[in-house]
């Protein structure tokens, strides 16, 4: 496996728009993993409230159950420019934050929050369908493991450093490097030359033709409810931290140390996720990936910093594998015309149960022994492992794969 990575990334990297595009990542998601952590902070410094900072993620992720209706968005332009003009919204409106001084003016955080994640939903659903154009389908698997690998990394980097600046400075500089890294994203984007065929003016953009795509699909449809139910048990699992790490003997702050493991585990994982696709295919990769995460979030249960700390990096290395295999997927079967619709769709089927899941384990943890909360959980867990290969398409391995990813060059 390390010669497969040695050797198919570089076939990623030499190609310009790849590059472009991961460094575009790499830039606006320094920003973005960098105000997400400082924010709320800054609200509960300002507020006294933990229940308003936590309202700041809410502000993020909410517009994502509208991802089907904004995603459709990226289906009546040319992506190129749209992505431009994404970037440079939320550069242009994030420096309104400067004018937060105290409490009652927390309302802008939220509304600027709220803003900057709905363009996010669109740029996601613009990005999927621009990369599907711009790099081969026999390299979508790499790229998107290169691209998880960077997110998961920044998250190791961009909070801690901006935790520092707000320290030093407070929020008006973490604001303003945020503005400063969309514009920069945005300049990456515009030396993009991705040939795009022009949009169907005048043709009616049907928003539900997404979620009718993917449920029509026998190998799309068993990817997406794989991604959503293990992002519904991701949920319960992360719900239940604090829980676990009390039971370790710990202080709060431990997660900071189990947060930074799971990270690693998602940096190995982009690494390796694309070579595994390829080899492997997309329904038993996402298979195999929720069967590690059921696995280590029920050993989760033993009380021991041996077993917790293995069991993290886990978790980290099968939720890329599920998420990387499913995207993948949408992306090389799918229709141009559509994949704006249909990659928003996926998003919004695949990562909103993980809010749903964080409430429910909220509620159960309450009231449910953690070490019987996990155990359960593990189990059902890995009984969602069956949902990927329930798809009428033929199993075989290199159903999976295209012409070419059989045959790599």
């Amino acid at each position: 496996m390390k010669h497969t990575v040695s050797r198919t990334l570089p076939r990623v990297l030499r190609r310009r728009d790849a590059r472009l595009c991961l460094a575009a990542v790499l830039v606006s998601g320094f920003g973005t993993s960098a105000l997400w952590l400082v924010a709320g902070v800054w609200v509960k410094d300002l507020t006294g409230s933990d229940g308003l900072a936590a309202l700041c993620l809410l502000a993020l992720w909410a517009p994502t159950a509208a991802g089907p209706v904004l995603g459709a968005l990226a289906d009546t332009v040319r992506r190129g420019p749209l992505l431009i003009g994404l970037h440079l919204l939320p550069a242009a409106l994030l420096p309104v934050l400067t004018a937060v001084d105290s409490p009652g003016r927390v309302w802008l955080v939220f509304a600027v929050l709220f803003v900057y994640g709905a363009v996010g939903v669109v740029q996601d659903a613009a990005e999927s369908a621009f990369v599907a154009g711009a790099v081969p389908a026999s390299l979508l698997g790499e790229f998107n493991g290169l691209r998880m690998t960077v997110s998961e990394g920044l998250k190791l980097v961009a909070p801690p450093a901006g935790a520092v600046l707000y320290g030093a400075y407070g929020a008006d500089p973490v604001v303003l490097l945020d503005a400063a890294s969309f514009v920069l994203a945005a300049g990456l984007y515009a030396c993009l030359r991705v040939p795009e065929p022009p949009p169907a003016l005048g043709e009616r953009v049907r928003i539900g033709e997404g979620a009718r795509h993917l449920w029509r699909h026998p190998r799309l449809r068993p990817l997406v409810l794989a991604g959503g139910a293990t992002m519904l048990c991701a949920g319960v699992n992360g719900a239940a931290l604090y829980a676990v790490i009390d039971a370790l003997g710990h202080a709060p702050a431990y997660a900071g140390v189990l947060y930074a493991v799971q990270g690693a585990g998602s940096v190995v994982a982009g690494l390796l996720a694309g070579p595994a696709l390829r080899r492997l295919g997309a329904h038993r990769l996402a298979g195999y990936g929720i069967a590690v995460t059921a696995v280590a979030a029920g050993l989760r249960a033993v009380p021991s910093d041996a077993v917790a700390l293995p069991c993290s990096a886990a978790i980290g290395a099968g939720l890329p594998c599920v998420l990387i295999a499913a995207f993948t997927a949408v992306q090389r079967e799918t229709p141009d015309a559509l994949l704006g619709r249909t990659a928003a769709t996926a998003h919004t089927l695949v990562l909103a149960p993980n809010a749903v899941g964080l409430a429910v384990g909220a509620a159960l943890v309450e009231a449910v022994d953690v070490a019987v909360l996990l155990a359960v959980l593990g189990v059902v867990w890995a009984a969602s492992a069956a949902l990927p290969r329930q798809s009428a398409a033929s199993p075989s391995r290199t159903a999976d794969r295209s012409s070419s990813d059989a045959n790599p060059a």
